[in-house]
């Protein structure tokens, strides 16, 4: 694999969850997503506050300045105060880190994966930056995934393969050609 195929793959990956995550958020009213079900769970709108604080940290000035900057509040990130419940300023939130992360990325050159950057002082090349951030944000769009599913009252639209339909997709995937793809190209277009 060469390292523009890399990046290729995982602008492709990021951008699946980050459609995902949506596509679940979409099927809640809007005031689930600031429920949280008891003191240690996190809304999703506590979750997104994270994320999008951490992308704002991690990918400003990545290549330049450590990724925990000096105006972050990680520990503010998890206050579940907001204006009214405003599903708006929450979406807008999501949007401003999938912003960021996307203009660090998306320029990125093959040469530039093995430059040296820093996150709490501690050196990574830009690739394990990526990957540590390809484990992290899956992580929490997993539990906006699950949470969603949860507070939905009503019928859940799969985000995935559907339950009982594992035999069909397989035999729908089998029936082609074999091909190299990234599986993002047909799941993308079924989160559509």
């Amino acid at each position: 694999m060469t390292d523009n195929h890399y990046l290729e793959s995982v602008k492709k990956q990021f951008l699946y969850y980050k459609t995902l995550g949506e596509k679940a958020m979409e099927q809640l009213e809007p005031e689930q997503l600031f429920v949280s079900v008891n003191e240690d769970t996190n809304s999703i709108a506590v979750i997104i506050k994270h994320l999008s604080g951490n992308m704002l940290s991690r990918w400003t000035d990545f290549l330049t300045t450590d990724g925990e900057k000096e105006w972050r509040n990680r520990d503010g990130e998890f206050d579940s105060h907001f204006h009214e419940n405003d599903k708006a300023e929450l979406m807008a939130l999501w949007d401003k880190g999938w912003e960021c992360f996307f203009k660090a990325v998306n320029p990125l050159t093959e040469e530039q994966l093995s430059t040296i950057i820093y996150i709490r002082n501690e050196g990574h090349t830009v690739m394990e930056a990526i990957n540590r951030q390809l484990a992290h944000y899956p992580y929490h769009i997993g539990q906006i995934v699950f949470y969603a599913k949860m507070l939905k009252q009503g019928e859940w639209d799969s985000l995935s393969i559907p339950k009982n339909k594992s035999n069909s997709y397989n035999a729908d995937k089998f029936a082609k050609e074999k091909s190299i793809r990234n599986f993002t190209d047909d799941e993308l277009d079924k989160l559509k």
